[in-house]
């Protein structure tokens, strides 16, 4: 059964950084997307980044310049690096894996507070 770990939320100042990580385990086959989602009060669930096992990346406009996504295959590792954050960034984050043959899965999410 296929299981996501995700760590690295918390809270933060304005301007400071965090970095979050999400393991996936459970299963063989080859994962062909992961990303990170992110939801705040009241709102939709909205894409930050996602990249390919190619390592292809896009990113939403509001993080662009300010967060990377990379992966480690052999280890089915995704990272979220998050700089210059702001009270807008705001959310609990969530990690999406998509394996090729198995379909989607979520982790349970992190809260990432930013505030002074």
């Amino acid at each position: 059964q296929v299981q996501l770990v995700e760590s690295g939320g918390g809270l933060v100042q304005p301007g400071g950084s965090l970095r979050l990580s999400c393991a996936a385990s459970g299963s063989i086959s080859t994962i062909a997307l992961m990303g990170w989602y992110r939801q705040a009060p009241g709102k939709q669930r909205e894409l930050v980044a996602r990249i390919t096992n190619f390592g292809s990346t896009n990113y939403a406009d509001s993080v662009k310049g300010r967060f990377t996504i990379s992966r480690v295959n052999a280890r089915n590792t995704v990272y979220l690096q998050m700089n210059s954050l702001t009270p807008e960034d705001t959310a609990v984050y969530y990690c999406n894996v998509a394996y090729y043959d198995l379909g989607n899965f979520w982790g349970q999410g992190t809260q990432v507070t930013v505030s002074s």
